[in-house]
């Protein structure tokens, strides 16, 4: 045995179907296109999403609402949950970084602070936004705040 008379196993290959090769292959005459109609003609391509001449679903349903591309998704985070790191971890600091560290936040996340909660500490906070109830509560403490 050498590799020129390497062949596959007998079975495990099937034949192409050669179409609209004459009467004797079984595929000549209408080449599995079956008779007359737009899907016999050569050239034929069905639109996307066409459905045999019925109303098409994407016609059907109604248009609504919009994506606003200028929208910018921000993480929020309440007064409680920075209350918490930081008594947990002794921080008088809280950046995106300690927040992707504790696992509050992703890397790309961009932060908002919330003011929903109870904060009892100074605190440094450096985030992307805050409300305004937030920045009051921080600032009432003699902490404050910082937009990245």
């Amino acid at each position: 045995m050498n590799l020129s008379n390497l062949k596959p196993a007998k079975g495990s290959m099937k034949g192409r179907k050669r179409i609209g090769r004459g009467q004797g292959s079984g595929y000549g005459g209408t080449s599995t296109r079956g008779h007359k109609g737009q899907q016999s003609r050569s050239g034929y391509s069905r639109k996307i999403g066409f459905e045999g001449g019925q109303m098409p679903l994407q016609r059907v349903v109604p248009k609504m609402g919009f994506k606003n591309i200028n929208r910018i998704e921000y993480k929020a985070i309440n007064l409680d949950v920075l209350q918490g790191l930081a008594e947990k971890n002794n921080l008088d600091t809280i950046d995106l970084q300690v927040l992707n560290q504790a696992g509050v936040t992703s890397k790309k996340d961009k932060v908002k602070i919330l003011g929903n909660g109870e904060l009892t500490k100074k605190l440094v906070v450096k985030a992307n936004a805050f409300s305004k109830s937030a920045k009051e509560a921080i600032e009432k403490l003699n902490g404050t705040t910082e937009i990245l």
